[in-house]
């Protein structure tokens, strides 16, 4: 009994020496990766001509079209992210981009921000080009909710809490994700994102 004892006080002692690695920034809880918490842009690649700067914790801009580009590339993951457009907004954001350089709906998927869209069928909550948004939802002048899945062949979008499209695609695979300012204001805010 007293050897046990020795040896499990031995052990304990000998857990308690043990370095532990402190977690990495940007990691959190749950395997999310904090891509943008608001006073930086490290990590992000700058395409177009938009007037992207930082305030009050967000990157927004309201002149100029471009893109934040992630310099990292990504397959099967969930991203969160929370934005704020005016009235007349056109934004979006790209995931699986084949092109870093070369953004657009044509070679990506374009997960759409714009409540007046001239077409019904690329409102907010489409995916342009693959499917309207399965409910209405309103984004203009309030903080608003993505959640953005993509696994294999399947993609999902929640805005603001409702399923607004659920669709298969095999087009792209993996690639870099972009938030796009194209028309009004566009603010950007706790980017969040985790493998699958």
């Amino acid at each position: 009994m007293n050897c046990s004892r020795t040896a499990l006080l031995a052990f304990v002692i000998g857990l308690s020496l043990v370095p532990l690695s402190p977690p990495a920034s940007a990691q959190s809880a749950g395997g999310w990766t904090t891509l943008f918490d608001g006073s930086s842009l490290d990590g992000w690649n700058m395409l177009g001509d938009a007037n992207w700067t930082l305030a009050d914790g967000t990157a927004q801009a309201d002149s100029g079209s471009g893109f934040l580009v992630t310099s990292e590339s990504y397959g099967d993951f969930q991203l969160s992210l929370e934005f704020w457009v005016g009235d007349e907004a056109n934004s979006g954001v790209f995931i699986r981009c084949a092109d870093p350089n070369r953004v657009g709906a044509d070679n990506s998927y374009e997960v759409n921000i714009a409540d007046s869209h001239e077409n019904p069928d690329y409102r907010s909550g489409s995916i342009v080009r693959l499917t309207p948004p399965a409910r209405t939802v309103t984004t203009a002048g309030k903080w608003n909710t993505y959640d953005i899945t993509a696994r294999g062949t399947r993609l999902t979008v929640v805005l603001n809490g409702v399923e607004t499209a659920n669709v298969e695609n095999s087009d792209y695979a993996s690639g870099p994700f972009a938030l796009q300012r194209r028309e009004g204001t566009v603010k950007f805010r706790n980017v969040r994102i985790r493998p699958l």
